[in-house]
């Protein structure tokens, strides 16, 4: 028996490697005789990193300037000509407490060193992932950390979008010629609007209506400025909020476009060749829960499977769809990992041998 291993991270426990490599062991538990693919996966957002290193990418560390000016130490990945750019590695929310006012400060300044870095290491083409940021200033301070001018000098952050006049962006288009650039990501919400950057991520930020109300002005004020620099109009483009409006200032100023991070990731580690020789597909992730439904990648590796009539099964640290939803996804059995913990913080702490036992439960179950 062929079985496909391909979980996304457990967030603060296992990345997805070490949760593939739990799961391995808990099916060599039961059928020893097992071929296992591990095919670790991720959507395009945080964790996609840890995804690219485990496929054979070389990792790249330097210390930006984070997303309320004080260092971090960042990364990111090089498979030959491409770099990929994790956003939250430079301006992470994990890098901020949230409150209204880093919701208005927090800027992707050190997203933009970290391309300017790959850039003079020779990258040709980049990869720029944007879940997870602290920021929602439309990709402003990227694009000012690689060449872009603004007038008035305005501070970073989201905020102070709210006074810019116009932006000049003939010497950033310059570093660029002959540089393709993509954002992955499967978000599809706008930049503007009630489905927009600060309406929908905002609040997660720190944002209370008040800030929500002014970083959508800040925004407005931003789009057009970009347009009127003779970038793209992104106001509406699907996709464009991604990140804090991240993705809307690439696609404006740096020509990019699209693609699907869950596609991106599987086609690195192979589960399209994988796919073809299983016979049974193992996913999982932190929380199974509403979200997992609307294109995370779990979702995206039952959906593939269900295409070639494979059996899927899930483990997760816990689980909040009910039968018929996993039915929706296509799961045919599953284990939360809480079900089986005296605490979360137990579940968390020992994530890794509740994987590899209750991945055996499950497939021993499965099997029978």
């Amino acid at each position: 028996m062929k079985v496909l291993i391909a979980p996304d991270k457990f967030k603060g426990s296992l990345t997805a490697m070490e949760a593939a490599e739990a799961i391995r062991d808990g099916v060599r538990d039961v059928f020893g005789d097992a071929e296992t693919m591990l095919c670790p996966v991720a959507d395009g957002g945080e964790g996609t990193l840890d995804v690219l290193y485990a496929a054979g990418a070389e990792r790249v560390e330097l210390s930006v300037r984070g997303p309320l000016d004080a260092p971090v130490e960042a990364r990111y990945a090089v498979l030959g000509e491409t770099a990929y750019i994790e956003s939250a590695r430079a301006c992470g929310i994990e890098f901020v407490e949230p409150s209204p006012e880093t919701a208005l400060a927090a800027h992707t300044w050190g997203v933009g060193e970290l391309i300017a870095h790959a850039l003079d290491r020779g990258a040709r083409q980049v990869v720029l992932t944007v879940g997870g940021t602290a920021s929602t200033d439309g990709g402003s301070g990227m694009l000012r950390a690689l060449g872009a001018s603004v007038t008035p000098s305005l501070e970073l952050g989201g905020g102070p979008l709210r006074t810019v006049e116009s932006v000049d962006l003939s010497l950033l288009r310059s570093k660029f010629a002959g540089v393709d650039v993509r954002v992955a990501t499967d978000v599809s919400n706008p930049l503007l609007g009630e489905k927009g950057a600060a309406a929908i991520f905002g609040p997660q930020k720190g944002a209370r209506p008040a800030e929500v109300a002014l970083l959508g002005e800040a925004l407005g004020r931003w789009a057009r400025a970009l347009h009127a620099a003779g970038g793209r109009d992104v106001s509406d483009a699907p996709g464009a909020g991604a990140g804090g409006g991240v993705a809307g200032g690439a696609m404006a100023a740096l020509d990019a476009v699209f693609e699907s991070g869950f596609d991106l990731v599987c086609e690195l580690t192979g589960v399209p060749a994988a796919l073809a020789e299983a016979d049974l597909v193992i996913t999982g992730e932190g929380s199974l829960d509403p979200q997992s439904l609307d294109g995370k990648a779990p979702a995206g590796i039952a959906a593939r499977a269900r295409a070639r009539n494979l059996p899927v099964l899930a483990v997760a640290g816990r689980v909040t769809l009910d039968e018929a939803q996993l039915a929706q996804l296509g799961v045919a059995g599953y284990r939360a990992l809480i079900d089986h913990a005296p605490s979360l913080a137990y579940a968390r702490e020992h994530a890794r041998e509740l994987l590899r036992t209750q991945t055996a439960d499950l497939v021993r179950a499965w099997g029978a």
